[in-house]
């Protein structure tokens, strides 16, 4: 058996791991929910090491904490936000709703981090001073939340966006069959396309930076119920101002701690922009891979990078790998928001008792989208190459470019055009040539495919 050590809490000894930074209350945790094995993501126990940091510097600037005790809090919280000891963040994110485990384990780490022989600090009496895991837990959703997005999504998205937009330049005058239905329709631009990819992506950045305000909203100093006991009244528009000035990301005091200890809206809201995008991307990467179908027997427009064997039994075989991850990540943050979306109706009276959950699926949506849209722009869009010649091929058996020719010679004629050239496989001028008075050169006109993608009736 391990060695162990005898901690004490407020419901009697328990024994530690000799080697373990926590005590008695994350002891008791880990022994009570065996449930899962997930634990808090690093994000989130960032979040916590900079709370505790910015808590402690208020405290003493409100001449409540003495400035050793200050200096010492600080250096084990940069440790625990540096990411130094995550190891002793054990706990099952299938714990107390509330996350106080969590918030105790945070204030151990530290407690037994910052003491020595001459300086004891406290977990409760100075960790957690002018706190409770009421508010310090939907803190750390709304800090790691908002720092991830800020820092890690919104730039992957730019980056994807960015990579979209190359290839929509560069791709500009190559004219394709158009699809509705899966079926053939009129003719676009592979830029037309991929144009409309980066403004589903732009969109996307927008709802994120709309949502950042009020997930960086916080509640830090409403305590246990929101009236802000035990905490000095100046306490959260300060902490405001630290959580500011230690991340360089603009934090502020949520003016309704009521409001922001007994729901999480924002969290809600965040997901569900998470999910709009995801449901964006999602649509992306089918587009690729039915545009890299075949690619002898699908459409084949476009070859994917090859990355890896297909097949372990078919030699040869070389699969859309990227977009078929992506969808997946797509598809885990759907279901993510769905946990999220069932969490957040758990606000019951003046506390919402599903935090650790909603952390953990709202950080990990954030991480894998983040994740999968700088694969995908690296790993697919960079390097895809147009099959010219099965573009044209396509393009030139498209009976549906007839409907150019609807002003001139009207719908019923053109519906015969096109029934014929696809019934006999012959192309739509040939047919259009023979059964309407058109010349050739006035047909070529109106069915050139390049002005077929600008919109509008030729005549």
């Amino acid at each position: 058996m391990s060695e162990v050590r005898i901690e004490k809490d407020s419901m009697g000894e328990l024994e530690v791991p000799a080697n373990a930074l926590y005590g008695a209350q994350t002891q008791r945790a880990i022994n009570n929910f065996p449930v899962s094995g997930l634990v808090v993501p690093r994000a989130f126990i960032s979040a916590l090491g900079q709370i505790k940091a910015a808590c402690a510097q208020v405290n003493c600037d409100l001449g409540e904490m003495e400035q050793a005790q200050t200096d010492a809090i600080i250096a084990a919280s940069n440790k625990v936000s540096g990411g130094e000891v995550d190891e002793h963040f054990p706990i099952d994110i299938f714990q107390t709703g509330s996350g106080t485990s969590t918030n105790m384990n945070a204030n151990e780490v530290i407690s037994h981090l910052a003491s020595t022989t001459d300086l004891k600090i406290h977990p409760n009496d100075h960790v957690n001073m002018g706190q409770s895991s009421n508010d310090v837990i939907p803190t750390a959703i709304h800090v790691s939340a908002s720092l991830q997005v800020a820092e890690l999504l919104i730039p992957a998205l730019t980056h994807l966006k960015d990579a979209v937009d190359k290839r929509a330049a560069e791709l500009a005058k190559v004219i394709k069959t158009g699809r509705t239905h899966l079926m053939d329709a009129m003719p676009v631009s592979m830029g037309q396309e991929l144009g409309g990819w980066s403004a589903q992506l732009g969109l996307g950045i927008e709802r994120l930076q709309s949502s950042l305000p009020r997930i960086s909203a916080l509640v830090q100093g409403g305590t246990a119920v929101g009236t802000g006991i035990n905490a000095h009244e100046q306490f959260a528009d300060k902490f405001a101002g630290q959580m500011s000035k230690l991340t360089g990301h603009p934090f502020t005091s949520n003016p309704n701690k009521f409001e922001g200890l007994s729901t999480q809206d924002a969290a809600v809201e965040l997901s569900g922009q998470l999910k709009t995008i995801a449901v964006s991307l999602m649509k992306i990467s089918n587009d690729l891979r039915w545009m890299n179908s075949g690619p002898l027997a699908g459409i084949g427009e476009i070859a994917l990078p090859a990355l890896q064997p297909g097949s372990s039994i078919m030699p040869g075989k070389v699969n859309p790998v990227i977009p078929e991850s992506m969808a997946m990540v797509c598809a885990q943050v759907i279901g993510n928001d769905a946990t999220i979306t069932v969490a957040g109706q758990a606000g019951n009276f003046q506390l919402n008792v599903m935090l650790p959950v909603i952390a953990y699926n709202l950080l990990q949506s954030i991480e894998i989208l983040a994740n999968g849209a700088r694969i995908m722009a690296d790993k697919a869009i960079t390097g895809f190459t147009v099959n010219q010649q099965n573009i044209d091929a396509a393009l030139g058996k498209n009976p549906i470019i007839v409907t150019a020719l609807n002003p001139v010679i009207g719908y019923e004629l053109g519906a015969k055009i096109a029934k014929t050239a696809y019934a006999e496989g012959r192309a739509v001028l040939d047919v259009a040539e023979q059964m309407t008075d058109l010349s050739r050169d006035e047909l070529e006109e109106i069915l050139s495919p390049e002005k077929l993608t600008k919109g509008g009736i030729t005549k």
